[in-house]
């Protein structure tokens, strides 16, 4: 398989199925952000983690593949991989509760460092909203499934409290916000 095809030279790429569209397409756009969200997390997981955020984190990098796989999907076709549903969502809500039983409760705003798997998965969190902002520009115009909108909402949650979790595991105190 070769890696250039051509295809995209003039402004456009095809979505699964072949229906072609511009590279800015909402559906493109929207995939093109859960990738970087996806390669943002593979810059976590090169750095030194606990054994259980990194395999949960991987999950994650999973999921993030067949989401993407689900928007580059028009409505209509069927998709062969297994969609995002409520297991993913429940799993990423225990994850949250688990974590958050092992940090102090928050008093005040964090900012975004600390450590830097930390910094990171601040970085990830935020690029995390945007995807699910661009998903529920799609939503608007092309209803998507709920679970769709549900994980990428929850999955912000946890990218915070996996961010809280790495400076722990460091013993780094998150920065407070002082105002």
């Amino acid at each position: 398989m070769k890696i250039y095809t051509k295809v995209g030279d003039f402004g456009e790429t095809a979505l699964y199925g072949g229906a072609k569209v511009a590279k800015d397409d909402l559906r493109i756009r929207a995939y093109g952000t859960v990738d970087e969200l996806n390669a943002s997390l593979g810059v976590v997981l090169a750095q030194k983690l606990s054994k259980n955020l990194k395999t949960s984190l991987l999950e994650v990098q999973n999921e993030l593949f067949r989401l993407g796989a689900e928007l580059a999907t028009p409505r209509g076709k069927n998709l062969k991989s297994r969609l995002i549903g409520i297991s993913e969502i429940t799993r990423l809500e225990k994850e949250i509760d688990a974590m958050e039983k092992k940090l102090k409760p928050l008093k005040n705003f964090i900012l975004p460092g600390g450590s830097a798997a930390s910094a990171h998965l601040h970085q990830a969190r935020t690029i995390c909203r945007r995807a699910e902002r661009e998903i529920v520009t799609i939503h608007r115009a092309e209803p998507l499934r709920p679970e769709v909108l549900q994980y990428m909402n929850r999955l912000s949650d946890y990218l915070f409290v996996c961010a809280r979790t790495a400076n722990r595991d460091r013993k780094i105190a998150d920065i407070l916000w002082t105002a």
